[in-house]
């Protein structure tokens, strides 16, 4: 396999907020003490921002404990595949303009539940990876490592 084949290439920064943006559901990652939870939300975009709305419980409760969190998002075709990370801190918004301003995202729950809380990553580290989907190599002799 040449430099040119890898089935594996890393995406710019831009890029990956572009791939990030096509999407409406990630997942976030908290952490405390020794717990490590991950829960799948629907988001939008807010310049270069994840917005997303919770209601009072573990993952609110989670985020006032530890606002260092990671946020992942992925999708893929027969033909490729992507992954974004973004790692960042989480706060849950407070002002009415901060409020307002994620209200006009349109983001909406998807289930008939009232999540009244806004909450706003701002990621301080994002990387990501492109697929390229093709069949196993064959496996002939001894692998090399």
């Amino acid at each position: 396999m040449s430099l040119y084949d890898d089935p594996v290439t890393v995406l710019a920064e831009q890029r990956c907020w572009e791939l990030v943006r096509t999407q409406e559901l990630g997942r976030l990652v908290t952490h405390v003490g020794d717990v490590v939870d991950v829960f799948p939300v629907n988001y939008a975009v807010d310049d270069e921002g994840i917005i997303f709305r919770t209601a009072p419980g573990t993952k609110l409760l989670e985020l006032t404990v530890n606002a260092d969190v990671i946020f992942e998002v992925d999708d893929h075709t027969d033909t490729e595949a992507w992954s974004v990370i973004m790692r960042g801190r989480a706060t849950a918004l407070e002002s009415e303009a901060d409020i307002e301003r994620a209200e006009n995202t349109g983001l909406r729950p998807w289930i008939p539940t009232l999540k009244r809380v806004f909450v706003r990553i701002e990621p301080t580290r994002i990387s990501g990876r492109g697929f390229r989907r093709d069949p196993e190599p064959e496996r002939t002799g001894v692998a090399e490592y």
